[in-house]
């Protein structure tokens, strides 16, 4: 009986251990901080490490092959005292394509508005209910937004929940003295992130981020031309947000991902595929047009051998 009771106990261990939801390379760079003591900055960025991958930030269970890939790059700016830094986060995430090897990425930003306090060997703490610390609140942030991209890019709907953790991040800080948080201070920032996302007029973003991926990407492998038309249309309906707000924070940070893969998901097009595609773009993200350009020196292949879509 008692041998039994403990091959349940072990089968159930078995049974509830499961991968978190990221696999994160985590960086702090304090080449720019004149400091005799840069052992601090290891234990830092050892330390974030543990905190995005050993956590769960969600209920559901991921397999180790289905961990959402992401980076954090940390580049300090400037040791305010002893204890307080100014800095820049870089945060991109990637996605896996269907039948490939290839990663789709998602996110591709640079947050400048970064200050936070850091002692070496504190604990990171982070509590979706209060703000605690600035950087943990900070990370915490990308972290939901990164899992809620993802979750979209399979179901419309499916990564409201993470942003809304995100934004309930934001609304813990708005009492926080460090920028980057509120409303007021610029129309681009972390508030305005999850607020555009969870703005039920910009309902098309999440559904553009579903067709392109799920209904585009993913299909490439089966049927390139068919996926790429597909990906057009997904890319034809941004223009309801651009209407509604041409400047909407969402735009930029969608086509700074992706100005790099449109431009080689159109490569091989067609002549009149590419010249649609060329003036959609020209009206959506006219800074990135350098880019795209290089889509009409490009030539049909019939084979599809020069491009990796």
């Amino acid at each position: 009986m008692r041998y039994s009771l403990l091959l349940v106990v072990f089968l159930f261990g078995l049974n509830t251990v499961q991968s978190q939801e990221l696999i994160c390379d985590v960086r702090v760079l304090s080449n720019k901080i004149q400091s005799s003591d840069k052992q601090k900055f290891t234990t830092l960025q050892t330390a974030l490490r543990e905190f995005v991958n050993n956590r769960k930030w969600t209920n559901d269970a991921f397999k180790d092959d289905e961990r959402i890939e992401c980076s954090f790059s940390i580049t300090l700016e400037q040791e305010l005292s002893t204890d307080k830094y100014s800095a820049t986060l870089s945060v991109q995430a990637s996605r896996p394509i269907f039948n490939s090897s290839y990663y789709s990425p998602l996110l591709n930003y640079v947050d400048k508005e970064v200050q936070f306090r850091y002692i070496e060997f504190q604990t990171l703490e982070f509590n979706e209910n209060t703000h605690i610390s600035n950087l943990t609140s900070l990370i915490s942030f990308y972290c939901y937004i990164i899992i809620g991209l993802d979750y979209i890019t399979f179901s419309p709907d499916g990564g409201m929940e993470y942003i809304q953790k995100a934004k309930n991040v934001v609304n813990n800080a708005q009492s926080a003295p460090e920028s980057g948080w509120k409303a007021f201070e610029t129309n681009k920032n972390r508030y305005w992130l999850a607020e555009e996302i969870l703005d039920s007029k910009y309902k098309d973003f999440s559904e553009v981020l579903y067709s392109y991926h799920r209904l585009g990407l993913d299909n490439m492998y089966d049927d390139s031309e068919k996926s790429r038309g597909v990906i057009t249309e997904s890319l034809e309906q941004l223009k309801k947000v651009k209407r509604l707000n041409p400047s909407a924070f969402i735009l930029q940070l969608f086509f700074d991902a992706k100005a790099n893969e449109i431009t080689n998901i159109y490569s091989n097009a067609f002549q009149d595929e590419k010249a649609r595609i060329l003036n959609l773009l020209v009206e959506l993200d006219p800074s990135n047009i350098s880019k795209y350009n290089k889509i009409k020196e490009e030539s049909k292949e019939s084979d599809g051998s020069n491009s990796r879509f």
